[in-house]
């Protein structure tokens, strides 16, 4: 099939006040021009998009959140004649790939916009009884095979027979930017997409503990490179070197803190990332008891230490249920790549941290000048 065009959808947008549209509108197509070489026009709550390569141009889509769906579309003008010979070819071209038979029933939708001598349904009509006319093909309305889409908007008329679902949201940097806490585990890369689907730009925070765990970043790396596959550009990764914050909590405090000690400074640590960086707040990757970190007491005694909004898309979802949303970004096949755990996780860490215990233990680690230190190990890694 030669298609001429792909039709882009989007959902939320369209409810905005006219302002907020056109600016969400333009980062979208802004966003999509960042991956694609291509033309784009907008009229009436679509997307109009041409590129000299489909295949390409249906990958970006894919991947580019803020589209509810989309599909590749021929078009012709709003002329009975026109529209016969384009719903023939349309037709015989799906008949020789083998995507329509005439043995199925089909059924056409139409869409009007604009002023026309017709209604929708009485143009649904006309091109059935082409695809009648040429295929023998019975008609059902309410349980067909196979759907062929009739747009018609003013003097346009547009044929298609795919919508294809994106990932809807709002597109990437509507919302500002947050500082995502990201490690090689199953859970942090799904949140740092989660916020990139609400509209947020991701700049990735990870925290090394060597000589903890292994020294390499090539395990966070890839899964970096799998959501920059979902980014307009490309994501900023940095990374604080942590291993002697976690040695000296170790010496320092009772053994069974050592988690949640590790948990308060890496929340520390990103609210002053943030303020460098103009993000406006924090992402985690928990899950409500999930680990020992998570537990309610816990996430109140580690959050203590920032005044910036610590966001946890995951709260509330089973690790089920994380690992399907990470299955269909890609990222979960990466996460699941043996490595060693963090040997710095004591047998028995607590569960149940007092507020008023761990603050007096943070004068004794003298906090803030640990984090200091590590504040001063961090780097942008290209």
């Amino acid at each position: 099939m030669d298609y001429e065009l792909i039709i882009v959808r989007y959902g939320e947008i369209g409810v905005k006040s006219p302002k907020v549209r056109r600016r969400f509108e333009n980062k979208l197509i802004k966003n999509i021009k960042n991956k694609l070489n291509c033309k784009i026009e907008i009229y009436q709550g679509r997307i109009f998009l041409h590129s000299q390569n489909f295949d390409e141009a249906v990958h970006v889509l894919n991947k580019t959140i803020g589209i509810v769906s989309f599909s590749p579309a021929v078009s012709t003008k709003t002329d009975y004649g026109c529209i016969e010979q384009k719903v023939n070819e349309y037709i015989n071209n799906l008949v020789f790939e083998g995507s329509f038979s005439s043995e199925k029933p089909f059924a056409v939708r139409c869409r009007r916009v604009g002023n026309h001598d017709f209604t929708s349904q009485e143009m649904a009509g006309f091109c059935g009884s082409v695809v009648i006319k040429n295929t023998k093909a019975p008609v059902n309305l309410s349980n067909p095979d196979f759907e062929l889409f009739v747009e018609v908007r003013d003097d346009k008329t547009y044929i298609f027979h795919e919508k294809i679902p994106g990932l809807g949201g709002l597109p990437v940097g509507t919302q500002g930017k947050v500082i995502a806490l990201v490690s090689g585990g199953i859970d942090s890369p799904v949140a740092a997409f989660l916020m990139m689907k609400r509209g947020c730009e991701v700049i990735v925070l990870n925290f090394n503990n060597y000589p903890y765990t292994s020294r390499s970043n090539e395990k966070v790396l890839k899964i970096i490179e799998k959501l920059d596959e979902y980014s307009p550009s490309k994501l900023k990764f940095i990374q604080a070197q942590y291993g002697q914050y976690l040695k000296k909590c170790m010496e320092v405090v009772p053994v069974r803190l050592t988690c949640v000690l590790c948990k308060t400074g890496m929340y520390r640590i990103a609210e002053e990332i943030a303020k460098k960086e103009g993000a406006l707040a924090i992402v985690d990757g928990s899950s409500l008891g999930q680990v020992a970190s998570q537990t309610l007491p816990n996430l109140l005694a580690t959050r203590y230490v920032t005044k910036m909004p610590v966001l946890s898309p995951l709260i509330g979802l089973d690790k089920v249920e994380i690992e399907d949303i990470g299955k269909k970004i890609g990222t979960f096949e990466i996460s699941i790549l043996p490595s060693a755990d963090c040997t710095a996780v004591p047998k028995y860490p607590e569960t149940n941290a007092d507020l008023e215990q761990i603050l007096d233990v943070l004068k004794d680690l003298k906090f803030e000048e640990k984090i200091g230190e590590v504040i001063s190990s961090i780097k942008t890694v290209k």
